[in-house]
């Protein structure tokens, strides 16, 4: 008691009576007393921020931590957990379930990485910034703080004893010299004491000093954790991008709206693209003679329908057969929504120059030109476009579509330009130079594409799954199928199709029972055998379907065997079919050619004719001449032009392009 009041009054004495004050640091140990301070407030700042990006458990040893820990799991745990059990829940049979358990397991990786990184980062990191910001700088605070205490005693006793001398040295005030001695000895031991603790505070405080780098290794061991976690986190997802990557490009349930046309021939295994399959072989069935087709709007709600269906490719065909606006919609839709115009932008160019040229010959040759540098893909859709279009302006007088009038409707979604130009210009200029290039090539589409074409490539009744132009892809199994599932897809393959939509679609339907699903809820496939059925013959539809005025003088009968005469002996659509037709339609052989294009003869000009009916072959499959790359027929032979026509033309410069069919009326 009497020390700390000795204390208080050296205090008072040095702050107000100007009493004398010892400093016992040197002037280096004081600044590193103030760097102690900023020290301390920044490590204690580090570590309380640190602990909170720590998502585990703090404080818990490491044995009783672990990541599926039943007191605090790790947020990518419970993800994990929740996609595992979404995964179960959809089976393997979906693409999100597949897709729902590997990243479940993934997750699950990476929770057990971020777990070992937390744990580390703890140990490495966040212990050593507490010890350091609360105990190695508070004890040195504290001897400090000591040292002072010691100090003031050092000078209160140096004070007593220095009062003490002076009244000494009076003869009337003389006191005995043991109080004196007494004095002396207490100064010298307060001094003993100080130099003591200076010293322990001065090795304290230069230790620190020369540990700094430890200090600094702390936020080092952070980053290179951080780098360890990571690189072993990105291996973890580098590993299962292949294996995701592989499901998405195994599964054949994809878009094709707004989807590139060679991304989805390549992903199908297709020659024309489903969509435009598709409704072509609608419109040909059941829109050819309605009125104002691709230029009447259909209903926004079943064109948006129609187009969910085929993007998934399950049609309810009676749906849409008495709606060919909506089918037309749909072809016009997909057509507009390709990443690049089916004409290609690059070729917009040419395609623009051969449009301006005044002489309609010279125009024919530049449009054929330019035509030819198709890509292979937009070539084939094109030429079967083509051939459509000329089909349909074949009724203009009951559907009022001319050339011209198709043209102007679906030109815009053919061939655009690559810049967005404003409406004034797409409403003339634009407008018209393509008109001017769609409406020739619809007139003269036999020129530009000789020989008949199959519009039903994927839905021949009767026809055996693998024998379309898609065999070799849709007949692979599946890397992930087992014995029994490989057993169901031979079983299945000798199955009638029963959609129009790519085969290997079919393979994954049938696999995952997909088709009985579907049916069981009351949506029906899209079965396309009343095509054949209704005969899709370009031949028989051309004698029995197109108008007097259009058809040339030569009777397809006279090009047939006499075994075929039959069929075309009248003009109904529907023939019967007898019970042994139906049971041999069924047993088509596996091995028969798979292609829609024949050779002619040599030295002839127009298509064969069909391979001679039978008992097993109801609908006969119909061909088209496959151009040659040198030796191209010319034009089409002096037996398919109109007793009028002038002579048939050469393809080249010298000659003048067949004439168009003529037409009684047209409308706009």
């Amino acid at each position: 008691m009497k020390k700390q009041f000795n204390r208080m009054r050296q205090l008072a004495n040095q702050t107000v009576g100007r009493a004398e004050k010892t400093e016992v640091l040197s002037e280096d140990l004081l600044q590193v007393e103030k760097r102690l301070d900023l020290v301390k407030q920044v490590t204690h700042s580090a570590h309380k921020k640190l602990t909170g990006c720590l998502q585990g458990q703090q404080g818990t040893d490491t044995e009783k931590r672990s990541v599926k820990s039943p007191s605090k799991k790790l947020p990518l745990t419970i993800l994990a957990q929740c996609m595992e059990e979404g995964a179960a829940v959809l089976g393997d049979d979906s693409l999100l379930g597949k897709m729902l358990k590997l990243c479940g397991e993934t997750e699950e990786k990476l929770a057990q990485e971020l777990l070992q990184f937390e744990l580390q980062t703890e140990r490495d990191v966040v212990e050593p910034l507490y010890v350091l910001a609360e105990v190695d700088i508070p004890n040195i605070q504290k001897q400090r703080k000591h040292l002072a205490k010691l100090v003031l005693d050092m000078d209160s006793a140096r004070a007593r004893y220095q009062q003490s001398s002076k009244s000494s040295s009076h003869p009337s005030t003389m006191q005995p010299g043991t109080k004196s001695e007494s004095l002396r000895e207490e100064m010298e031991e307060a001094a003993n004491r100080m130099e003591i603790c200076r010293d322990q505070l001065s090795a304290d405080m230069y230790s620190f000093v020369a540990k700094e780098i430890d200090y600094a290794n702390y936020f080092q061991a952070l980053i290179e954790t951080q780098a360890e976690y990571h690189r072993k986190s990105l291996e973890i997802l580098h590993s299962v991008l292949p294996q995701i990557k592989a499901h998405q490009e195994a599964w054949v349930e994809k878009p094709s709206f707004g989807k590139s046309l060679e991304e989805h021939l390549n992903i199908s295994g297709r020659e024309i693209a489903f969509p435009i399959e598709a409704c072509v072989t609608m419109l040909l069935e059941c829109g050819m003679q309605e009125e104002g087709l691709f230029r009447v709007a259909p209903s926004a709600s079943k064109l948006k329908k129609l187009k969910a269906s085929l993007d998934c490719g399950v049609l309810d065909v009676q749906e849409y057969s008495s709606d060919p606006h909506a089918i037309a919609g749909a072809l016009k839709s997909y057509l507009r929504e390709l990443p690049e115009p089916l004409m290609t932008t690059e070729l917009y160019e040419e395609w623009i120059q051969a449009s301006n040229i005044q002489d309609m010959d010279k125009r024919l040759q530049a449009l054929m030109a330019v035509c030819e540098k198709l890509p292979s893909d937009n070539l084939n859709n094109f030429r079967y476009l083509i051939k459509f279009l000329a089909t349909l302006s074949e009724y203009q007088e009951s559907n009022k579509m001319t050339p011209g009038n198709i043209a102007i409707v679906l030109g815009p979604n053919l061939l655009w330009t690559h810049t967005e130009p404003n409406m004034t210009e797409m409403m003339t200029t634009v407008s018209l130079q393509i008109v001017g290039i769609i409406e020739p090539i619809i007139q003269h589409a036999d020129w530009f594409f000789p020989g008949d074409i199959e519009f039903n490539l994927t839905g021949s009744y009767g026809s055996p799954v693998h024998t379309n132009h898609n065999s070799n892809y849709s007949s692979m199994p599946s890397p992930d199928m087992d014995q029994s599932d490989r057993k169901q897809q031979q079983h299945d393959q000798s199955r009638r199709p029963l959609s129009v939509a790519t085969d290997n679609m079919m393979l994954e339907f049938y696999k995952k029972d997909g088709i009985r699903k579907i049916q069981s809820v009351g949506v029906r496939v899209m079965d396309t055998s009343w095509v054949s059925r209704k005969g899709s013959s370009t031949l028989a539809r051309k004698t029995c379907s197109t108008p007097p005025g259009v058809q040339g003088p030569g009777s397809p009968a006279d090009t047939l065997v006499p075994e075929q005469l039959g069929e075309l002996a009248s003009p109904s659509s529907t023939p019967p079919r007898t019970e042994r037709e139906r049971v041999c339609s069924d047993n088509v052989p596996l091995n028969r050619p798979d292609t829609s294009h024949a050779h002619p003869p040599s030295g002839e000009d127009r298509p064969p004719p069909p391979y001679p009916s039978s008992s097993c072959h109801t609908a006969p499959h119909h061909f088209y001449p496959k151009p040659l790359p040198c030796a191209r027929p010319v034009a089409p032979g002096p037996e398919s032009q109109p007793p009028a026509s002038p002579p048939p033309p050469m393809r080249w410069s010298g000659f003048t392009p067949p004439a168009p069919p003529p037409s009684s009326s047209s409308s706009s």
